[in-house]
């Protein structure tokens, strides 16, 4: 597993700079997990360049065999009305209370994973279900101190002849069974179905993923995906000591760079949330524009390795949010390299249709999360401090200025949920 969760780290980061480049002081909240989960199931019956562009995108060649290269794309016009269409749902407005909750505890070391090796010989496509199966057997253990359901569905059009293999392995790797449904007379009606079972599979949390106009007669197959996520803090912030306070947009004054990172883990150890925070705002707006721009990869696995954290007492005051976001990927995803999946000229999805006339028109994502004293609630359909630049750890950590957060299987280092807090 360790090649996806370096995989799925990649594509969270430049997922979350595709989204928050035209916005640079809103709320951001979504599930890198979730999404690439979607798009790797979607690739059971991607072909050729199609295929190709996917696993780019989703893997980034990181320590798994290289997948094809996708070649140049030929021009052609643009027909997409002419195939029957596959949407993909995978999930808003932000109401968050700027209460603060304030609270000492010791901050317990961090865990070290052990990743699971891909059979020897296993193809790279393989590697990459095989992966994604053992990280939600992974996630789902009996027994676990938190709530986390991962659902996957298939709404087919009844009437519609989908590749036996596509179908057996959505069921072996990602548990996604195939409902039939009738698209061609009644789509309405299989939306409103879709969304109660997303809404059941997120607690209620999330309501109406997929909404009017998105599925029509043309429609022959949904998929859908909704993870729900509920944990409290293995040390609790006491409620008596919530408190109304600032929270700061704007630069007030200037100085050096520095950041900080808190992992604040849930009960059980086996999940965190990880606020990485400027010391001080940086900018005219929202203080994280240095930190996003020099946030990578490498930076983020070295500042939050196990040997570079410190276990100390620290006073933590985190603010009260509730975030709700929606996202229509489409354009995203072709911006970030996954173009032909979306041109009914060039796509070429033969793994699932015998007859290859099937084309993705829409893929959304929406995601719920709401931060208080007991803990985390999040839905889509993470202590331990460190110094950005040096060792010494204050003993105040205060976010009441806007910071970046991700919620985290420890064992996997798997980024679940990831998000930026600007706006109260």
């Amino acid at each position: 597993m360790e090649p996806l969760s370096a995989a799925n780290t990649q594509f969270s980061l430049k997922l979350f700079k595709k989204i928050s480049g035209g916005n640079t002081s809103g709320n951001v909240f979504y599930s890198p997990i979730s999404i690439s989960s979607a798009l790797a199931m979607v690739s059971l019956g991607a072909k050729e360049n199609t295929a190709a562009q996917m696993f780019e995108v989703v893997s980034h060649n990181l320590n798994f065999t290289n997948p094809p290269k996708p070649h140049a794309a030929t021009p052609a016009s643009h027909q997409q009305a002419l195939k029957p269409q596959i949407a993909c749902g995978v999930k808003g407005q932000h109401e968050p209370s700027m209460t603060q909750q304030t609270q000492k505890f010791e901050l317990p070391p961090g865990l070290k994973k052990s990743p699971a090796q891909p059979a020897p010989g296993q193809k790279t496509e393989d590697q990459i279900h095989s992966s994604f199966n053992k990280l939600m057997s992974e996630l789902k253990k009996p027994g676990a101190p938190y709530v986390l359901s991962l659902a996957n569905r298939l709404y087919g059009e009844q009437s519609y002849q989908f590749v036996e293999k596509f179908l057996s392995d959505a069921k072996r790797y990602y548990e996604a069974g195939l409902e039939e449904v009738d698209f061609k007379k009644n789509s309405d009606a299989a939306r409103v179905d879709i969304n109660k079972w997303v809404e059941k599979n997120t607690q209620g949390k999330i309501k109406d993923l997929v909404p009017q106009g998105t599925i029509d007669a043309m429609t022959r197959l949904v998929l859908v995906n909704a993870i729900y996520f509920e944990g409290n803090w293995e040390e609790k912030f006491p409620k008596d000591a919530t408190r109304d306070g600032q929270f700061k947009l704007n630069k007030t004054q200037t100085k050096p760079m520095n950041s900080q990172v808190l992992e604040l883990p849930y009960v059980g150890k086996n999940l965190s949330m990880l606020i990485i925070l400027p010391n001080e705002i940086q900018d005219e707006t929202t203080g994280l524009q240095k930190l996003e721009k020099a946030l990578t990869y490498e930076k983020l696995m070295e500042w939050t390795r196990p040997e570079v954290m410190h276990q100390q007492e620290v006073e933590v005051s985190l603010p009260r949010f509730k975030m709700e976001e929606t996202y229509d990927m489409k354009s995203l995803l072709i911006s970030m390299g996954m173009e032909d999946v979306f041109d009914g000229q060039k796509v070429n999805l033969s793994g699932m249709s015998p007859n290859n006339d099937l084309v993705v028109t829409k893929v959304i994502h929406k995601a719920f999360v709401e931060v208080n004293e007991e803990g985390t609630e999040a839905a889509v359909a993470n202590g331990i401090v460190m110094e950005g630049c040096s060792l010494w750890i204050p003993p105040v950590f205060n976010a009441d200025h806007p910071f970046l957060f991700f919620i985290r299987h420890n064992r996997t280092k798997s980024i679940l949920f990831y998000g930026r807090f600007c706006s109260p």
